[in-house]
């Protein structure tokens, strides 16, 4: 008898012990944080940010989406960069274009209404120049570029600022940097993805949120001094980068019209 209630109490210990992780005499053990994920979360903050800036820059690919400002001016990006070029839209005080970039050619697209405010100079109307701002030869000329994609010179002075949104490694390297005193521990969550995230002067220097699944990739930055909040997507998955077909380009040749705007 002493036997069989021996086995009994033994074999109900057992199974309080799968579903609880502890009783029966056992104390029971915490969950490590860090089981299952790639390991980073172990490390100093430093070396966090450095492997999340390694494979940033290592990466074939990257969809770049969010806010960012800089000097007093908002721009909201929707960008797919690689090492060769990059393609997406950039809008900024209520205008909007799109950007691609195929090795060093670059090309805009845009609506009318963005082409009359750059040959203008400026995105507030003109008196007596009509509700869009402009003269009539302006509207008229910003019309026939409606929807088309021009080629950006590569010594036109448009060009180094536009073709930095499509530039992966400059754009990155420009983005990712914290200010202060690096610090890390607090867990989170970017898109159903678990993160390790590394601030800088206590948050005041900028927020990165570093995977802690397979590739320590960063996945979401809010910059230092409220310049901007950006996720970062799709790291790896390539994307085609095609020329404009004939019919949707206009090439002013050496630099676009009135760009000094």
């Amino acid at each position: 008898m002493r036997t069989w209630k021996t086995a009994l109490a033994a074999a109900t210990c057992a199974g309080l012990a799968v579903a609880t992780l502890a009783g029966c005499g056992g104390d029971g053990e915490k969950k490590d944080p860090d089981a299952g994920t790639n390991g980073v979360g172990k490390l100093p903050a430093d070396k966090i940010e450095a492997r999340a800036r390694q494979a940033a820059e290592r990466a074939g690919a990257v969809h770049l989406t969010g806010n960012v400002v800089s000097k007093g001016r908002t721009y909201t990006l929707d960008m797919r960069l690689k090492g060769d070029g990059g393609t997406g839209q950039v809008s900024t005080k209520g205008s909007t274009f799109q950007l691609l970039r195929i090795d060093k050619e670059l090309y805009l697209k845009a609506g009318a209404h963005f082409w009359v405010h750059e040959q203008g100079g400026d995105a507030t109307p003109t008196a007596g120049s009509g509700k869009d701002g402009g003269s009539a030869a302006d509207r008229a000329a910003a019309r026939k570029l409606d929807g088309k994609y021009v080629k950006v010179p590569a010594g036109d002075p448009a060009y180094e600022q536009l073709s930095g949104f499509t530039d992966k490694a400059m754009l990155l390297d420009g983005l990712l940097g914290l200010h202060g005193e690096i610090t890390s521990g607090e867990r989170a969550n970017v898109a159903g993805v678990p993160t390790i995230r590394v601030t800088g002067d206590r948050g005041n220097g900028g927020t990165l949120d570093v995977s802690l699944r397979g590739t320590p990739y960063p996945l979401r930055l809010q910059r230092a001094g409220g310049a901007g909040v950006i996720q970062l997507a799709d790291w790896n998955k390539d994307f085609p980068l095609t020329a404009p077909a004939k019919g949707e380009l206009v090439d002013y040749g050496q630099q676009l019209p009135q760009s000094d705007g």
